[in-house]
């Protein structure tokens, strides 16, 4: 059984982070282009580069990889007729509904999709990724690294609302017969 190491990075902070708002297909606000492979590892030969579609996740990539392979299974959640809206703005609007969309998973925004969706979208990636071998790094989205954390540790689905996935952050996994969290020390 071959080993599976899996980095996953959160892409570099948007505006509409910024303004804590739903997003939309945005760029990030660092100069990606001027840091360019800044955050290639030259010792991490085999290291395979994956990122979502969106803008936002390819740039990020940029700064790892010259040749992301996108990944259309790491795509952001779909929030429907939210995407743009502030949460301050939905809070007055349509208190109700944001209210109800973060106590429910399995409930999703107008034309969206759930939590619970994005969870079993993400268990069905990491079986397919269980299948491919080596060192890989996953740039995608603050909701879909909570998503795979969910999955990874079998948490209640409500626990989604309990992570905070800050831009550039960073965290391990590691598959040998079972995915696992893989926390490490600095050398």
């Amino acid at each position: 059984m071959q080993a599976i190491r899996l980095t996953l990075v959160c892409h570099a902070r948007t505006i509409a982070q910024k303004r804590a708002r739903f997003p939309l297909d945005e760029p990030v606000e660092l100069d990606w282009q001027a840091q360019r492979l800044s955050r290639a590892a030259p010792s991490a030969r085999n290291l395979r580069v994956l990122c979502a579609p969106e803008l936002r996740c390819r740039q990020t990539a940029a700064l790892f990889s010259a040749d992301p392979e996108i990944q259309d299974a790491l795509r952001d959640c779909g929030f429907g007729a939210w995407q743009g809206l502030g949460i301050n703005q939905l809070q007055q609007q349509q208190p109700q509904a944001i209210q109800a969309w973060l106590a429910d998973p399995y409930l999703a925004p107008p034309g969206g999709e759930s939590l619970a969706a994005l969870c079993q979208r993400m268990g069905a990636w990491l079986e397919t990724l269980a299948a491919r071998p080596g060192h890989w790094l996953a740039v995608t989205h603050p909701f879909v690294i909570r998503a795979l954390l969910q999955q990874v540790l079998q948490t209640p689905l409500a626990s989604l609302q309990r992570i905070d996935v800050e831009p550039l952050s960073r965290i391990e996994l590691s598959h040998v017969g079972c995915w696992r969290l893989r926390l490490s020390g600095q050398d």
